[in-house]
């Protein structure tokens, strides 16, 4: 059989991208190495919790388009986030407003606020920031860093902060009044039934393969692809005497392993989750996110799923998770967008231009960390840039 189009990865970039050409038309094939669709917005349900396998997912968009595109899969709750974070016996809201700055330092009034931490910015004394540290210290002083910055970010990124670059932290969100919402875009909120749904939703009518990855598939078939797909690690050749027809690959795996790491690997944080399914418990924390900022403690962040739909299901589940050293074979989630990598994803970039019938796409092939509504508009102009 022939087919317009081989999708690897079913993703929101690769579900997005394969509705749209079905709609205009053509055929298409997804495959997926995981034995899920949705790539890391799965979710999965237990007790009628809707459970977020890959990390917690809130939707929030300031574009009109985007809005209106993803509310034809699915109706969106009024769920706003509202962080927690812990710092031993203390707990403040977040982001750091008012609410914060009050349970801090015993204040009222944005003046009072403005002016504690205008005094330790000072009292550090840092016009030019050298490292991490000395950047969130010029921009929210000692306190705040101390407790709420500092250790939660050491364990995101595996470093002491002063061994890490500046640029990381370009702004810290510090609003004085006491508003609780996360986000400052108009439109938020969680799907209900969850995101397997979306994705279901726009793949519906378009063939799916799941629990192989792309080499496996093009191997074990001897799929006519473009581009490299038809070759091993090594460039070798792969079986093409049989299989499908692929005019066209659409990749959104990693872009230096389609490569076979040729010019190097890029490098990634990875992340561990701890699920915890508690039948005996309605509420383990009462909030849905809840950040632990010390250091010592060993994970970042509490999910308590239920709480994304305001209590519904039987029971509750915990997720905790653990930031990790990426390597070969884990999952990548957070690209190290510094000058060693972006200068290397460039190359990488040159070599995927001679690709042809081959397109790159989603935070992986394009090695940039992306908002689900970034995602979205980003299928969405490669498929308007083909038509």
């Amino acid at each position: 059989m022939r087919y317009d189009y081989l999708i690897v990865g079913t993703g929101l970039f690769g579900a997005v991208f394969a509705h749209e050409m079905k709609k205009a038309g053509k055929k298409c094939l997804c495959i997926d190495k995981r034995k899920n669709l949705g790539g890391n917005v799965y979710t999965e349900e237990w007790q009628g919790i809707q459970v977020h396998k890959y990390g917690a997912h809130i939707f929030h968009t300031s574009n009109k388009e985007i809005w209106d595109y993803v509310n034809q899969f699915a109706e969106f709750n009024h769920y706003v986030n509202s962080p927690i974070a812990i710092y031993g016996d203390e707990l403040y809201n977040l982001p750091f407003n008012m609410n914060t700055f009050s349970k801090m330092w015993g204040i009222r009034t944005p003046a009072e606020a403005k002016e504690i931490i205008e005094k330790q910015k000072a009292q550090c004394g840092i016009t030019e920031p050298h490292n991490l540290e000395e950047q969130a210290l010029s921009l929210v002083g000692r306190d705040v860093y101390e407790k709420l910055v500092k250790g939660y970010t050491e364990k995101q990124w595996g470093r002491d902060c002063k061994e890490l670059p500046a640029f990381i932290i370009r702004r810290l969100p510090v609003r004085f009044t006491y508003d609780n919402n996360y986000f400052t875009d108009r439109w938020q909120g969680i799907p209900v039934g969850g995101y397997t749904a979306i994705v279901e939703k726009l793949l519906e009518g378009t063939p799916v393969k799941l629990g192989v990855s792309y080499k496996e598939f093009v191997a074990s078939t001897g799929a006519k692809v473009p581009g490299r797909g038809g070759m091993n690690c090594s460039g070798e050749l792969l079986s093409t005497d049989r299989g499908d027809t692929f005019d066209n690959v659409l990749y959104t795996g990693m872009i230096d392993e389609y490569f076979g790491y040729e010019l190097g690997e890029l490098q990634y944080r990875s992340l561990r989750f701890e699920e915890e399914k508690l039948p005996d418990c309605d509420n383990f924390q009462g909030n849905a996110v809840v950040n632990y900022t010390e250091r010592k403690v060993p994970y970042t962040r509490i999910i308590e799923h239920k709480h994304f739909e305001f209590g519904k299901g039987e029971g509750t589940v915990i997720t905790r998770e653990y930031p990790a050293e990426w390597k070969r074979g884990d999952e990548p989630y957070y690209p190290i967008n510094d000058d060693r990598n972006n200068e290397l994803f460039a190359a990488y970039q040159k070599l995927a231009e001679k690709e042809k019938g081959v397109l790159f796409g989603g935070r992986l092939g394009q090695y940039r960390y992306y908002d689900m509504d970034k995602v979205i508009a980003s299928a969405l102009e490669l498929v308007e840039k083909i038509k």
